[in-house]
């Protein structure tokens, strides 16, 4: 995949590939409809951000998935990718005022332009919209979403509290990770499978690769935090070391019973917004072996994910989503 694919996937067969573009283009058009409310001011503040762009990998990978079955272009597809891209976006506008987010894609945020009562607002108009489109897709479909997000609600509300006395933070931060990334992802997946009507053990192998490598490229971000000597990553390398937001590769050094790392465990517990100390914890973590490990475990994700698609005929779409697993692996190497 290069940079200037218009895909957010790895999709090199031209056929499909130009049939998602398709796709995804009529995505944009139902979602700029759902975004209208009764009045102008509703409209603004809900199109605020869905209109200020992202790679809309979760409706792509429902219409990926789709294709898995016997007619992905049913209508029940475009809605259910509608759905995902929805609550994701959401969630984001909870996200910037929880964070205290001042810009977002490039834009000012929500909660800046406007304040925190219209952002908590506004995602919640967003959360609506996606529940009306849910209840057009049926039950299961209804459970399913309900099922999502509370997980993504829960892994929002664990990410801001510290691991219960004797909880693994490791654990603890995995499974945050898995609630507010990987399980619209899992969602994502299987809306795509099951709407676009895929054999059953097909729509459930794609819904745990979907929870995998989603939770799978947060982890590798992670690491790419700390490796990058760039900000080719999106971000100044560090920020959240800096900002002492737990990490895969952070975590994994906190693990460490080495006196050796005694001077990196103090630093990883101080106060990192004195340039000196960050530069200092940033240099000792790159050279840390729970890099490798970090990596060494994202790559065993990526695995177990591509494993998974051995459900799947060979084929471009199978060759897509092993080739996205491949990208997770190898981005932070």
């Amino acid at each position: 995949m290069t940079d200037a694919s218009p895909l957010a996937l790895p999709v090199v067969d031209a056929e499909l590939a130009q049939r998602l573009v398709g796709r995804l283009a009529r995505i944009e058009e139902l979602l700029a409809g759902h975004c209208q409310g009764r009045t102008p001011y509703v409209s603004r503040a809900a199109a605020h951000l869905m209109m200020a762009g992202g790679k809309r990998f979760r409706p792509l990978l429902v219409l990926l998935a789709a294709e898995t079955g016997t007619h992905p272009e049913a209508e029940e597809v475009h809605t259910a990718a509608c759905v995902v891209e929805l609550t994701h976006v959401a969630s984001l506008y909870h996200d910037d005022v929880m964070d205290e987010a001042a810009l977002r894609r490039g834009a000012d945020t929500a909660n800046a332009r406007w304040d925190n009562h219209v952002a908590i607002l506004t995602g919640d108009f967003l959360f609506g919209r996606s529940s009306e489109l849910t209840a057009d897709l049926g039950p299961d479909a209804v459970r399913i979403q309900a099922r999502t997000f509370n997980r993504l609600v829960e892994g929002q509300i664990l990410e801001t509290v510290t691991p219960e006395p004797g909880e693994d933070p490791l654990a603890h931060y995995l499974d945050v990770v898995a609630g507010k990334t990987g399980s619209l992802i899992a969602t994502s997946a299987r809306y795509g499978a099951m709407f676009g009507g895929a054999r059953p053990e097909v729509v459930e192998a794609l819904s745990a690769y979907g929870e995998i490598v989603g939770s799978a490229f947060q982890l590798s971000d992670d690491i790419l935090d700390i490796a990058s000597e760039s900000d080719t990553s999106g971000k100044t390398p560090g920020t959240d070391l800096r900002e002492g937001v737990p990490t895969l590769p952070v975590l994994m050094a906190q693990a460490s019973t080495d006196p050796a790392d005694a001077r990196l465990l103090e630093l990883l517990g101080a106060d990192l917004t004195d340039d000196a100390l960050h530069a200092e914890a940033l240099t000792l973590l790159r050279q840390h072996r729970a890099m490798d490990q970090a990596r060494d475990y994202v790559l065993g994700q990526a695995t177990q994910a591509k494993k998974l698609l051995e459900v799947l005929d060979p084929g471009p779409v199978r060759t897509a989503l092993e080739s996205f697993a491949d990208v997770v692996a190898t981005r932070s190497s």
